[in-house]
């Protein structure tokens, strides 16, 4: 427990004094008289019952007790210091946008604008959020996030929401550099030959992956794997003869880069739109504004 007698003078005085080495100097910069200060030393020694500084030479020094307490005294008053500044001057709260991200936007269009986003707006933090669309679009109808972008939400899935649309994207089947189909001709029926990679029940995508596969004569489709997550497809993918159906948007760099290749079909596979969900009725903020300028943008 602090000593009752023990003042903030206290401190400044014994502070100044360490730092100057002495008394004069020390009630110079505190704008008071040596006596002053000395018997503020004084004090502050009779409080602690310790010497704090070794008279003896022309300059005071400090004892092993004296450097024990400036160390301690010190970042205590700085602690002080800076918690009144900040009750008194509390800086300004940094502008924070919340921003839902579905896959197939997670690798190409949210990357670009959030960068071109950071050049005009340096002072907004993006806290950026992936999951499956239900649960974004969960969170953002109860105001926990700004807008998801990704696929368009299902039907039966838009209550309180609205869509803006940016583009249409494909869902497309990718298979590694190299793999057998890839090397002649060949017929839907042997994609059942290989393992396949489907999206999950929960997935947009899910419902019309597996109507085109009924449509070439895969009825019951039996995966070898469900996901939508570039992470594991590409390298389940890119290690086996396993053939991916996946929105192009989350595989376009691995297509680019030639570590994936889009399986030629006769067929093509159900795409939807890609934009942005907002809440219905709701005005979005600046910031919310400006980052939607800058997916349209990147949407080009």
């Amino acid at each position: 427990m602090l000593h009752s007698h023990l003042r903030l003078r206290h401190l400044r005085c014994f502070l100044e004094t360490a730092r100057l080495g002495s008394l004069s100097a020390a009630a110079d910069a505190l704008h008071v008289s040596q006596p002053a200060a000395s018997k503020t030393i004084r004090e502050l020694e009779d409080i602690l019952g310790v010497r704090l500084f070794d008279r003896s030479g022309r300059k005071l020094v400090l004892t092993p007790a004296g450097r024990v307490y400036q160390t301690h005294a010190g970042a205590a008053l700085a602690d002080l210091e800076r918690a009144q500044t900040l009750v008194l001057s509390p800086p300004a709260e940094r502008p924070r946008l919340h921003v839902g991200v579905l896959p197939t936007a997670a690798t190409g269009l949210v990357p670009r604008a959030a960068l071109a986003f950071r050049d005009t707006r340096p002072d907004v933090l993006l806290d950026v959020m992936t999951g499956p669309n239900w649960l974004l679009l969960s969170l953002l109808r109860e105001g926990q996030l700004d807008l998801v972008v990704g696929r368009m939400p299902p039907a039966g899935n838009t209550e309180a929401l609205t869509f803006r649309r940016l583009y249409w994207e494909r869902v497309v089947p990718v298979v590694r550099a190299g793999h057998p189909l890839l090397r002649g001709e060949w017929d839907h029926a042997d994609l059942a030959c290989h393992p396949l990679m489907l999206p999950p029940a929960g997935a947009m995508i899910a419902a019309s992956v597996r109507s085109w596969l009924h449509s070439v004569g895969i009825t019951d489709p039996q995966p070898a794997f469900e996901n939508v997550s570039l992470a594991f497809g590409r390298e389940v993918v890119t290690r086996s003869d396993t053939v991916w159906f996946i929105s192009e948007g989350v595989v376009r760099p691995e297509i680019e880069a030639g570590a994936l290749v889009i399986l030629p079909i006769r067929n093509e596979l159900l795409g939807g739109p890609v934009g942005i969900s907002l809440r219905d009725g709701d005005d979005p903020r600046p910031e919310a504004q400006g980052f939607i300028a800058a997916l349209e943008a990147a949407a080009q």
